[in-house]
């Protein structure tokens, strides 16, 4: 892996991504808004088992 190759992880970008919906969620309970909290729950998810796959395949 190149020197782009570390710069533009593209594990590492959906990780931090997958990390700010996953707060935007906790935010989202914490007004009271479930519906929201469920509709970026399930967004994480689906980003997580992108993240799992990228990893898998870097393998």
């Amino acid at each position: 892996m190149g020197l782009f190759g570390k710069l533009f992880d593209p594990v590492k970008r959906k990780r931090k991504l997958y990390d700010k919906k996953l707060e935007e969620g906790m935010l989202a309970q914490r007004k009271g808004d479930i519906r929201l909290y469920a509709q970026l729950s399930e967004e994480a998810e689906k980003m997580w088992a992108e993240i799992e796959a990228l990893e898998k395949d870097k393998k």
